[in-house]
């Protein structure tokens, strides 16, 4: 394996020069790059889709159903018909003044632009609630056209009348949901940014250290959040609200442990007796491939996400990419322009001085490491299999984006009432579709016979359907008199001599079958749970095949499942085949890279090795916490992972940076000697820029578990921060390093640490001279 350790240092030389001579302008690039994206590109919240179910790909079920009822909901990635509905209510039954009230409303409702007809569908059994039924074009894509369709839906509610108006259903809760995302993303990007702040300034107790170290991270943040917006905009790459959080904490996390890795190498330098430019160039020489090599793993990791065929995590990575790329390039240029400007100021009031150079805990530790590192690697590999076999209890649970409404917002109060007042009805139904080779307007023994099955199946709890309020011989007697109901207005016209409620049973028909009668369905509750539950998602199979009995028993060409349960399941089971797939391939792209910064072919194995051990126990611990100890009926099925390729590409980031400063010390001086100034030069390095992005992991987890979606969010957060600790404080400082002394000079093959000093020094215009020999 041949290397040219020279030529990367004269790359990094160059760019040393160059940033620390045109500094002053290296940041007004940098503030100008900001404010223009700021304000020519559109933002990142504005673009998130807080639906998963939307990144199916087509050939799936559910995705199958949807469009086979394509002529009731229309069809494609645009506007399609929804149903919204108003629930009216108060704690008092309703009287004759409360009944006109919501007619107004309904008639209202009618001129409202986006609303195709809008019917009073009746009053609860306990008489203190009306349920208004909406149909109305909707595009889940536009959430922003959604939310003026619901401002203009709720503008037609009276502002006094004793009545409490609240909006239900899907559109209702998709668009609490991303306000609810906007707010979380918010919440955790200034949580995020406070903690990194508290915990910067008890690393370094100097406010201008915290700025230099933070600071280029917040500007790569507001850069990367309007790039990507620009991405979701343009190109058809959908955002989802996990992705919003997983930038944020990858650029302050992340983009705050490589501030770390150059901000604690100069002031090392700077102990060491550099001049402060000096001490920045040597800085940029010694670290910035480092730096490089990480951002290329996270990187690699996550453009491995493109061959996923769930969509969700396709168009995950590019986006993540592009953002970390922007951090490279701003953490090898904005941050040691920084540094630069303020020198050894940087670090005040702690003053720096020459030979500076202490020992620490670490330093400690490692000495006693490497006089057993057979015990240390054993008593590790042990508690670590420990850990890992709680994984074996791993049950996947749903993740189908934040479907049920926020605490608080108006969709969830409708929800409540929907569901408090007309327990028959669903803000959130399963949908069985039936495809007829005939109309069933005509003939509709057909819907009787699919009624009948379903219910005689046992698996459904309630069904909602054409033949509700209507017999099957008034159904064909009202298409033959007046056509089919989407032709109708919502009003009844005066000259027809059909009763009102017939009418309107007849109207509210349209959401169950096609205007030519080829298609029909039934919204209902499942018997093994809400739509949202980990029952209702592993009872879908058998709930596909009681579809099927009944579209035999009626005669239909073709049937299906929709729902969120369907979708959820149909999600679980490509994001599982996707997990299969990605994980080879990000192994074998990582390997490729360590073995080139790492300049080694042995080094990588035990390296990704010591990865998947951090991942299972990892995983093993989550596991534990919140299927053994918190009782949840499974952990969202993207935590592995997420787990996995946040732990590969982030827990490398680590590694590189130990392994290349043991190697850069071992070609000075014997291997022991060199693991044990490397682990006390960069384990408060380590330590520190691992409690820094677990810490970010954690926010995630504490306010994402406040939210819709929190059941699915905290096991991510808090997983990924339990194995991003783990990996801190016990593979990258102890496992790894005692697995260096037990393989020696095998480390590095097949170069040779020897070969390489012939030809690792910068050439002469760039080498600088260290009178303290800090290295």
């Amino acid at each position: 394996m041949s290397s040219h350790p020279g030529r990367v240092n004269a790359i990094y030389a160059r760019l040393a020069d160059f940033v620390v001579r045109f500094r002053y302008a290296i940041v007004v690039f940098w503030v100008l790059v900001t404010a223009i994206s700021m304000v020519a590109l559109p933002s990142l919240s504005s673009q998130i889709n807080s639906d998963n179910s939307a990144f199916l790909k087509s050939t799936t079920p559910s995705v199958k159903a949807a469009n086979l009822a394509a002529p009731l909901n229309g069809s494609g990635a645009g506007f399609k018909n929804f149903n919204v509905q108003i629930v009216a209510a108060k704690s008092t039954p309703l009287n004759p003044t409360d009944l006109n009230a919501v007619q107004r409303v309904v008639k209202r409702l009618k001129g409202v632009s986006g609303v195709r007809t809008a019917t009073l569908a009746g009053v609860s059994s306990d008489g203190k609630a009306a349920q208004v039924i909406t149909r109305v074009k909707a595009n889940q894509q536009d959430v922003s056209a959604d939310q003026t369709l619901l401002n203009n839906i709720t503008a037609t509610f009276p502002k006094a009348s004793g009545l409490q108006f609240h909006t239900a259903g899907q559109i209702a809760t998709a668009v609490a949901n991303n306000k609810d995302s906007k707010k979380q993303g918010n919440q955790t990007q200034m949580l995020s940014i406070l903690l990194v702040i508290v915990l910067l300034a008890i690393v370094f107790r100097s406010p201008l250290a915290v700025l230099v170290t933070l600071l280029p991270s917040v500007v790569a943040l507001l850069v990367s959040m309007q790039v990507i917006g620009e991405l979701g905009a343009h190109t058809g790459v959908q955002i989802s609200d996990i992705t919003q959080i997983l930038l944020i904490i990858l650029m302050i996390g992340a983009g705050t442990d490589y501030g770390l890795f150059l901000v604690f190498r100069v002031r090392e330098n700077l102990r060491g007796g550099l001049e402060p430019h000096d001490a920045v160039r040597k800085s940029v020489i010694s670290v910035g491939e480092s730096i490089t090599g990480s951002a290329g793993t996270v990187i690699l990791a996550l453009l491995t996400l493109l061959v996923a065929s769930f969509g969700l995590y396709h168009d995950l990575g590019l986006p993540l990419a592009i953002g970390v790329f922007i951090m490279l390039l701003i953490g090898l240029t904005l941050q040691p322009a920084l540094l630069a400007i303020f020198g050894s100021k940087a670090f005040w009031p702690v003053k720096l001085h020459a030979g500076q150079q202490q020992e620490g805990l670490w330093g400690r530790v490692a000495k006693k490491l490497v006089a057993k590192p057979g015990l240390t690697l054993g008593i590790g590999v042990i508690v670590f299999l420990a850990l890992a076999a709680g994984a074996l209890g791993y049950k996947a649970g749903g993740f189908g984006g934040q479907t049920s409404a926020p605490s608080g917002s108006d969709a969830a109060a409708g929800n409540a009432a929907l569901q408090a007042h007309f327990p028959r009805s669903s803000n959130n139904p399963a949908n069985m579709i039936f495809k007829q080779p005939t109309s069933v307007w005509s003939n509709p023994t057909a819907i009787s016979k699919a009624q009948t099955a379903l219910m005689a199946s046992g698996k459904f709890r309630q069904l909602a359907g054409p033949l509700d309020s209507i017999s099957a011989k008034q159904l064909a007697q009202l298409y033959k008199q007046l056509g089919p109901p989407q032709r109708l207005p919502a009003a009844e016209p005066p000259n027809l001599k059909v009763p009102k409620a017939l009418y309107n049973a007849y109207h509210l028909d349209s959401q169950y079958v096609s205007a030519d009668g080829s298609v029909f369905q039934f919204m209902g509750g499942l018997t093994a749970g809400a739509q949202t539950s980990n029952s209702a998602m592993q009872a879908t199979p058998q709930v596909r095949s009681a579809v099927s009995a009944a579209a035999k028993q009626a005669g239909s060409s073709d049937s299906g499942l929709g729902g969120q349960a369907a979708a959820t399941y149909d999600i679980n089971h490509d994001a599982n085949d996707d997990l299969a797939l990605i994980i080879p391939i990000a192994i074998i792209a990582i390997g490729l890279l360590l073995a080139a910064v790492l300049r080694s072919a042995v080094a990588p194995l035990y390296l990704i090795v010591s990865v998947a051990l951090s991942y299972l126990a990892s995983l093993g611990l989550a596991t534990i916490i919140f299927l053994d100890i918190g009782n949840q009926g499974g952990i969202t099925f993207v935590l592995p992972f997420l787990m996995f390729v946040f732990l590969l590409a982030l827990g490398e980031d680590y590694n590189i940076l130990v392994m290349t400063r043991i190697r850069e010390e071992a070609r000075h001086m014997p291997l022991k000697d060199a693991v044990v100034k490397a682990i006390a030069r960069t384990g408060s390095t380590v330590t520190s820029a691992g409690i820094i992005l677990g810490g970010t992991f954690a926010v995630f987890g504490v306010v994402g578990g406040g939210g819709g979606g929190g059941n699915s969010m905290a096991p991510i957060g808090f997983g990924l921060a339990a194995g991003i600790l783990m990996d801190t404080f016990l593979v990258r400082t102890l496992l790894v390093p005692s697995i260096v002394i037990l393989l020696g000079r095998w480390n590095w093959w097949p170069t040779k640490l020897g070969s390489q000093r012939a030809s690792a020094s910068v050439p002469p215009a760039y080498e600088l001279q260290d009178p303290a020999s800090a290295g």
